[in-house]
């Protein structure tokens, strides 16, 4: 009788693990397992770099020389230091792969508490980035637009948001990370582009005449306050950690081969390319127009006027291809809900009403909040933060346990350290610019 029983429990096991197995092949991060190094180069960098990248020289007037120089560096340091850190930690158990952040934290964490802990995070920052995306994205059409046909009836922001998300209507239905490869090449490409535009159409400027330097601010409260902001701007720029063990589970892996060398691989050539497009553009943005740079320093080169069309289509292209990056994550969490919690059968039905939604909710936010980009800094604080700066040190700590005051134990407490004052001080400027903002806010606008 035991012998019977010991067998079913072994047609069972098998039948769940097939399960589980046809699951994964379904799911779009384990859907396919094809990925070379140069995947991981243009997927972090397509993920890292966004076009707030053009708002880091109004974050260094807002900072001065020195402290905004310092916060870019040690930020460039300190994520590059993180990514390493889940790299590593991908298959720190022999014969597993953690392929999601959350799977990770669930290890580290506890069952319940690792969901709790970094599921929120996120999705926040994934969800957070697909709407301010669906912004950016429409706000570049619309200076295409403009620009081009001075003379057309002008239309709402809205309505180019709207064609903003048809295109990533269209994209959406791509079934896996890597089937969205292509995309998010192009995406690649087009962040260098448009950031080579963006401090070379600058320098070709000159420095402007009678061009400050002083910090941007009115008082010294407000000089606090727009430092915090600046803070959370740049937090914002290094936000790609959230679909890292993502992108690192679409590489194959072996023993032999494990996938954190290509991974590694690519993300070096990913943080050469932050490098090359963050930098210049802050540096070089400051330098011609000091403190009375735009908000987007695209903004400020209205000529000659082809160039700016040629960068924000390129803004636009970029913006997209961020856009489903972002989002392939959000499915997965997504999918695996309805299928695992809800018990609905796996289809193409269930995945095109998903993901669907998922575009038409982020357009809507983007339509209706005009304060979306605020909030976003807001809302950054807490998470954008934690998940880059500061949780995978977090993690480390407690799963390596290195000795106190060796330099592990104090790097990483160090980024903790950092990481906790970002989060805490970044929210805070925000807050006060969706209060100081709030007179003017036209909702539907």
């Amino acid at each position: 009788m035991a012998l019977v029983d010991e067998k079913a429990m072994n047609t069972a096991d098998v039948t769940a693990e097939e399960r589980v197995k046809q699951l994964e092949n379904w799911l779009p991060i384990t859907g396919s397992r094809k990925a070379k190094w140069w995947y991981s180069a243009f997927h972090n960098h397509t993920a890292m770099v966004g076009a707030g990248v053009l708002s880091l020289p109004i974050a260094m007037a807002r900072m001065g020389w020195g402290p905004g120089v310092v916060v870019l560096i040690l930020s460039w340091l300190i994520t590059l230091f993180t990514l390493w850190q889940m790299v590593e930690m991908h298959e720190m158990v022999p014969g597993k792969r953690f392929d999601r952040y959350h799977e990770l934290g669930q290890h580290v964490f506890g069952e319940k508490l690792g969901l709790y802990i970094v599921v929120p995070q996120q999705l926040m920052v994934q969800v957070g980035t697909c709407i301010a995306y669906m912004i950016t994205g429409g706000h570049s059409m619309q200076k295409v637009h403009d620009t081009l046909c001075t003379n057309c009836p002008a239309f709402r922001s809205s309505w180019w948001i709207v064609i903003f998300a048809a295109f990533n209507f269209l994209l959406c239905h791509l079934p896996n990370f890597n089937s969205i490869s292509a995309v998010s090449f192009s995406a690649c490409v087009m962040s260098i582009l448009y950031s080579t535009i963006a401090w070379g159409a600058s320098l070709g400027r000159g420095v402007q005449s009678g061009v400050s330097y002083a910090i941007k601010a009115n008082s010294p409260a407000d000089a606090a306050f727009n430092f915090f902001t600046s803070l959370g701007d740049i937090a914002f720029a290094y936000a790609g950690h959230s679909v890292a063990l993502e992108i690192q589970a679409t590489i194959p892996s072996t023993p032999e081969k494990p996938s954190k060398g290509p991974m590694w691989k690519g993300v070096i050539w990913a943080y050469i390319g932050v490098f090359i497009c963050y930098f210049p553009v802050a540096l070089l943005g400051y330098y011609v127009f000091g403190n009375s740079v735009a908000d987007n320093v695209l903004v400020g080169l209205e000529h000659p006027r082809w160039l700016i069309v040629v960068a924000n289509i390129f803004v636009v292209i970029h913006v997209v291809g961020g856009y489903q990056v972002y989002a392939m994550a959000v499915f997965d969490i997504l999918e695996t809900f309805l299928v695992v919690k809800l018990k609905f059968p796996p289809s193409s039905l269930l995945r095109f009403v998903t993901r669907t939604l998922f575009v038409v909710l982020t357009m809507m936010v983007a339509i209706i909040i005009p304060f979306f980009s605020s909030l976003l800094g807001f809302l950054g604080g807490f998470a954008f933060a934690p998940a880059s700066y500061f949780l995978p040190c977090v993690m480390w700590l407690k799963l390596y346990k290195p000795k106190p005051f060796s330099l592990s134990w104090t790097v990483n407490w160090a980024c903790i350290v950092l990481g906790v004052l970002l989060m805490t001080l970044s929210p805070i400027g925000a807050l006060r610019n969706i209060i100081l903002s709030a007179k003017d806010y036209k909702f539907f606008s």
